[in-house]
């Protein structure tokens, strides 16, 4: 695998789990997020939201920022869709070859006046 591949796999990785899945839906929702404001809103520890929080940044969906005690987590659109666009460009079928008539040269745009 390519690196590119590999960046693909680890963003599917992190978005295939649900819980993961629905904490960047909430980032995602708002310019900026804490840590503290996201464990309210899930059912969740505040330790196993800082560990879905750290692959959703290993995998680049989120960046984080530190202020304080605090950190604020922001999502980003760009990251999301570059990794579309790679799915879609690793599942795509192959272009067919170009293809160019057999026996006879192609015709030319250019009109010869006839005699």
């Amino acid at each position: 695998m390519n690196a590119r591949e590999l960046l693909a796999v680890r963003v599917a990785k992190a978005l295939a789990d649900p819980t993961r899945f629905r904490l960047l839906r909430a980032i995602a929702a708002r310019e900026e997020i804490s840590c503290a404001d996201l464990t309210e809103q899930f059912p969740l520890a505040q330790a196993t939201v800082s560990h879905h929080l750290r692959v959703l940044a290993e995998a680049g969906l989120v960046s984080a920022r530190k202020s304080g005690q605090f950190h604020y987590y922001r999502a980003l659109p760009a990251a999301l869709a570059a990794h579309g666009a790679l799915l879609v460009a690793a599942f795509a079928p192959p272009l067919p070859p170009a293809r160019r008539p057999r026996g006879r040269p192609p015709r030319s745009s250019v009109k010869h006046p006839t005699p």
